[in-house]
């Protein structure tokens, strides 16, 4: 037999946060949808904090009226979101996340209805993103103004040059391996691990392809195929460790450079995605393409990161003569 053992130890309540009373109450069956919903039915750790913050409050405001799972009516959950304070994205979050709860205990029986399936949301849709657009010209003033005579600026320079020309995220950049960087025998193409464990591979065009292999020259003779493209940078030495470098990171980067270019420091690495998939729209290349290349599942999220409507709305106003 195998010996398998956990990568960190700790008890079992670090790893399923405290239950609120009101399920302790209602027993085991709810006990178990607890346990069950927030540490192995939702897998991305981000989305399970926010649900489990969202869940909580809910419940936690629910025992002011001394009632117990199984009577919480939708006449309670429609008033808790309508007296939820934050934006209209902040209460669908947080009545979706009590819907999906309280799925979960109906299929458990630990309650009988789910008091927040009948319960309409606020509508609140988005026409356009909230991320600000790099312009072409403040794309290349950026990459002009970085010099690569050092590491670290070879590796800035790749990493914004990265963001640009495969649209993709932050985090996914910060998640290449060396190996990523793959040949095919005619070109080169990285393989990207994005959210939702998504993988795509990205064709690398020659200039980029000439800003990595320049990069990959910095790291030293045949780095292993394991360890990270883009490392982490020692701050007091100013020399590339073998670290990988965070997403975190990516975006303090990117502030410190905008800055030196005397560029918006409220643009971010997101900015470079609107930059691209608005480039590419406006030269009239298919949004199915553009969608793939943003690793979108829906093209309605594309859309969203299309700016050529506020150019449009921008030449209008500034035509009224009044």
């Amino acid at each position: 037999m195998s010996d398998i053992t956990p990568r960190s130890k700790g008890t079992l309540a670090a790893l399923v946060p405290a239950a609120p009373r009101l399920i302790v109450e209602a027993g085991t069956a709810a006990e178990f949808c607890w346990s069950e919903y927030f540490s192995a039915t939702i897998r991305n750790p981000h989305t399970r904090r926010a649900y489990q913050r969202a869940v909580t409050r809910f419940l936690k405001w629910v025992e002011c009226f001394e009632v117990s799972l199984d009577r919480i009516t939708p006449s309670l959950v429609a008033r808790f979101i309508d007296e939820y304070s934050g934006s209209a994205p902040s209460r669908k979050l947080a009545l979706a996340a009590i819907r999906s709860f309280f799925d979960l205990l109906t299929v458990r029986h630990a309650v009988f209805m789910n008091p927040a399936s009948s319960v309409r949301g606020e509508r609140y849709s988005v026409v356009e993103g909230k991320t600000p657009e790099i312009s072409r010209d403040q794309a290349r003033q950026l990459l002009m103004s970085i010099e690569t005579i050092r590491p670290v600026g070879k590796r800035d320079h790749a990493i914004i040059s990265c963001l640009i020309y495969t649209a993709a995220r932050a985090g996914a950049v910060a998640n290449l391996k060396v190996r990523d960087l793959v040949w095919d025998g005619t070109q080169y193409s990285l393989r990207f691990a994005e959210k939702g464990g998504k993988s795509r591979s990205i064709p690398v065009r020659a200039d980029l392809q000439k800003i990595l292999l320049d990069y990959l020259s910095c790291l030293g003779e045949s780095p292993s195929k394991d360890s990270p493209l883009f490392r982490s940078v020692n701050g007091r030495k100013g020399t590339l460790t073998i670290d990988a470098i965070r997403g975190i990171d990516i975006c303090r980067m990117m502030k410190r450079r905008l800055a030196d270019a005397e560029l918006p420091t409220h643009l971010s690495p997101h900015s470079c995605r609107v930059a691209t998939v608005t480039d590419l729209l406006t030269q009239g290349i298919a949004l199915e393409d553009v969608q793939y290349l943003a690793g979108h599942s829906d093209p309605r999220t594309t859309r969203l990161y299309d700016r050529r409507q506020k150019q449009v709305t921008r030449n209008t106003v500034e035509r009224i003569s009044i």
